[in-house]
């Protein structure tokens, strides 16, 4: 037990490198900050531009969809923070990780939205034009806080694998958790800062696991 305890709990280890782990968890913060309404905001703007149903416009959005769907984040990180310079476009790591990642998720944003905007009935299109409201009106005030509300699990969710896929950061030198915490156990010769670092997501990502499964408890009580 006390093997155990000097290899993966050792409390010396994790005081001298405590200040690199901090540093990991406001880059880490700071890249879900940043990249989560980005992603949302992309999605959304995508299902209601989709909303409107002109023909070649759905179908680019379409392909949209399912590309940045199909392309793993890590995938995508590489063609952005590696690829994008041959196009004389160069981007540092912190910013080629924000696309990367809302670029995936805007993907599945846009899906997530779509669905609910269709859940909801066509009936309330049609009354709120009889009342004379724009197109854009129509899905913005009446038709679109249904849907957020249809979709509030799979948003929910989706918002928490977000989460997760920040450690791609350390893919290129970005100082987020997971990196910090490989630098920290090479300073150490410790795994304890992986173990730390591990504690550290669950504590801050338990609680909204938490509240998704509630959602999606309710969702299904409501059916």
């Amino acid at each position: 037990m006390q093997a155990l305890l000097d290899n993966f709990a050792d409390i010396d280890a994790l005081v001298r490198v405590y200040p690199l782990l901090l540093q990991g968890v406001l880059y880490t913060v700071t890249l879900a900050l940043v990249a989560l309404p980005l992603g949302l905001l992309l999605g959304l703007s995508i299902a209601v531009a989709y909303s409107f149903h002109h023909r070649w416009l759905n179908v680019a959005l379409l392909v949209y969809i399912d590309v940045f769907r199909a392309f793993p984040v890590v995938v995508l990180l590489i063609l952005v923070f590696y690829g994008l310079p041959f196009l004389g476009l160069t981007l540092g790591g912190f910013a080629a990780a924000v696309l990367a990642i809302v670029l995936n998720n805007s993907g599945y944003y846009g899906e997530i939205f779509r669905a609910g905007i269709e859940s909801v009935s066509r009936g309330q299109y049609e009354a709120a034009r009889a009342l004379g409201f724009r197109p854009l009106h129509v899905v913005l005030y009446i038709v679109l806080p249904q849907a957020v509300r249809n979709v509030l699990a799979p948003l929910a969710s989706n918002s928490l694998e977000l989460v997760k896929t920040t450690s791609i950061g350390a893919l290129v030198a970005l100082p987020e958790l997971l990196r910090s915490a490989r630098v920290a156990q090479e300073q150490t010769y410790n795994p304890t800062p992986l173990m730390a670092a591990a504690v550290i997501f669950f504590v801050l990502l338990y609680p909204i696991a938490r509240w998704v499964a509630r959602l999606e408890r309710q969702a299904l009580a409501a059916r």
